[in-house]
């Protein structure tokens, strides 16, 4: 019964007996307790990461649940069965998200606990933003070795395509696979103890460098998609790698450290040497003087 009758139901009763009037108003403070127990749900928000896809929002409901709703736009609304009135504040939509082109909205619904019911016609809910998982999600830093030509001066990269969340039948999809001709990765370089930095891009998980000979150079890569919007087109940087350098210093090869230790040694050792030195000589000394002594004839008186 909508807020509105049983208000002036009580009303009416108001005029009859006074058990029927405190009843009919016990009624209509219930329903409008039970519209409080229903918050909307606040900061519905997409996450997704190599296209593990999340929705989350809040708060941590007490006497009520959660159901999600998403759909393409446009399209026939859905919902994942492990997300219907549920007490969680996050749903997993990542097996879902079939069609990863496609551009997806959801709702949150404030529903009463599984078990129980509500007078309500529509349930209070809200709207998620627009979310694409082709041109939204955050690409993970990927791995990669160096190869060192001595001869031609030149250092290789072979860049590993990180793992996505979605699967083919049993098989993982990496982000090649995903992606194909619009990855790309860019590559920034500097020589090792600059500053400067030097920018790369390949269309390929290789690209070959012209680099000083001997030099030691520090790499970072990261997946680069050209079709998306600028904010989004970069990958999370990938941990930096350095080759090796050659004809290294004493001070590179060992470090201040080490050095200051060997230094600290030999100082020790030839301290100790010097000081058993004059020791043995001031006892060969005092040996040398007693011999003597006795050696002298005595005196005659």
């Amino acid at each position: 019964m909508p807020v509105r009758q049983l208000h002036w139901y009580a009303s009416v009763v108001n005029a009859t007996k006074g058990t029927s009037q405190f009843f009919s108003i016990k009624v209509f403070l219930t329903e409008v307790s039970g519209n409080a127990y229903f918050p909307k749900a606040q900061d519905v928000t997409w996450s997704s990461y190599n296209f593990k896809t999340l929705l989350t929002w809040g708060p941590k409901p007490t006497n009520y649940s959660y159901t999600v709703e998403f759909s393409g736009v446009g399209k026939d609304r859905h919902r994942n069965p492990h997300c219907i009135r549920s007490k969680e504040t996050e749903c997993d939509l990542t097996r879902m998200l079939t069609d990863l082109k496609e551009t997806y909205i959801a709702d949150v619904l404030s529903e009463p606990e599984l078990g129980k019911t509500s007078d309500l016609v529509e349930q209070p809910h809200t709207s998620s933003g627009r979310f694409c998982p082709y041109k939204d999600t955050v690409i993970g830093r990927p791995d990669f070795k160096i190869e060192v030509n001595k001869e031609k001066g030149k250092i290789t990269l072979y860049i590993e395509d990180p793992l996505s969340a979605v699967y083919q039948g049993d098989t993982l999809l990496n982000m090649r696979d995903i992606f194909k001709d619009d990855l790309k990765y860019r590559v920034t370089y500097r020589k090792a103890g600059s500053t400067g930095k030097k920018l790369q891009t390949t269309d390929t998980n290789q690209i070959e460098l012209d680099v000083d000979r001997g030099e030691s150079y520090c790499f970072n890569v990261q997946a680069y998609i050209p079709s998306r919007s600028a904010g989004k087109q970069l990958g999370e940087m990938s941990r930096p790698q350095c080759s090796p350098k050659e004809n290294k210093s004493i001070f590179e090869e060992y470090g201040l450290g080490v050095i200051a230790g060997a230094i600290l040694a030999i100082a020790v050792i030839v301290t100790v040497a010097i000081a058993l030195i004059v020791v043995c000589c001031r006892r060969g000394r005092k040996v040398t003087e007693k011999t003597g002594k006795e050696g002298l004839p005595l005196s005659t008186v």
